[in-house]
């Protein structure tokens, strides 16, 4: 007997310890496999992401021994936080356009574009990155890192977008109402594709939230803080959307990666709650 327990208690103990620390240690280069394109991807998006490898190795594990699992390494991600700049100038003589996109719900790709403009840092100052987003599939399907916030940046993501969808009927194109979308030639590329305009009318980012959500994404889960040079970031930025568009799961679309939503149409499910609605919905109940 050792300390109460017969031998072959002991030897099963022990056998069980390193079997789980065994597969501690295959879990984690999984996960690390994983954040080396994603490097902030979050705890419960890569669990759902490895349930295969998880089932092929016969392994078990649940959220909460997964968070604690991170944590022991070191990988649970934190959000970061930085100085960032203005980039919406939207005191200008151009005309602005109304919000025609309340309630609008697309259930098909090439519906509605959600257009942006974010910055991202660099050693002295920013580089600003222009984004197009398909609103059905949050599929990034235009960007364009420009050194200035001038109009050639939404110009270039838009010829980007328009050459890779050439086949586009009863497109909406909504942005906010900085000078850039508002200009004569981001107009006219409109326009001459009979493409119909939207914009924000105030500054609430709930009017444009599908394209805060992308630069959010972005910045905060597959680009660096800051980078050596522009032409890094310029590098970085392709394989980043390249990322989000083919590898990176999404709650909003039924945990699809927005490639594949873009293939399809109808009405895709949300694995996420809305939980601001949710709490007015409790508050409503219980006055």
């Amino acid at each position: 007997m050792l300390l109460g327990y017969s031998r072959q208690s002991y030897y099963q103990g022990v056998k069980h310890i390193q079997q789980k620390a065994f597969e501690s240690d295959i879990i984690i280069e999984e996960v690390l496999r994983y954040r080396k394109y994603q490097k902030q991807i979050g705890t419960r998006k890569l669990l759902e992401e490895m349930q295969d490898f998880l089932a092929a190795h016969h392994f078990q594990i649940g959220r909460d021994a997964m968070f604690n699992l991170l944590a022991e390494h070191g990988l649970l991600v934190t959000k970061r936080k930085r100085k960032g700049c203005i980039t919406t100038l939207s005191k200008h003589r151009f005309k602005k356009y109304p919000n025609i996109i309340r309630d609008f719900i697309p259930i098909a790709p090439n519906q509605l574009w959600v257009s942006d403009i974010t910055y991202i840092h660099l050693p002295n100052g920013f580089a600003y990155l222009s984004l197009i987003t398909d609103a059905y599939s949050r599929k990034i399907v235009g960007f364009y890192l420009n050194k200035d916030l001038t109009a050639n940046g939404p110009l270039q993501a838009l010829k980007m977008a328009l050459k890779a969808n050439p086949n586009i009927n009863n497109l909406i194109h909504h942005s906010d109402r900085g000078v850039q979308y508002c200009c004569d030639a981001y107009v006219k590329k409109l326009t001459d594709k009979n493409i119909k305009i939207s914009m924000t009318e105030n500054g609430d980012p709930l009017e444009n939230a599908i394209a805060e959500r992308v630069n959010g994404i972005l910045k905060s889960e597959l680009l660096e803080e800051v980078f050596a040079d522009f032409e890094t970031a310029q590098c970085e930025v392709a394989i980043a959307c390249s990322t989000y568009n083919h590898l990176r799961p999404h709650g909003s679309i039924d945990n699809l990666k927005p490639a594949q939503a873009h293939r399809q149409s109808g009405e895709i499910k949300k694995r996420w709650k809305n939980y601001w609605q949710l709490k007015q919905e409790k508050e409503m109940i219980m006055t």
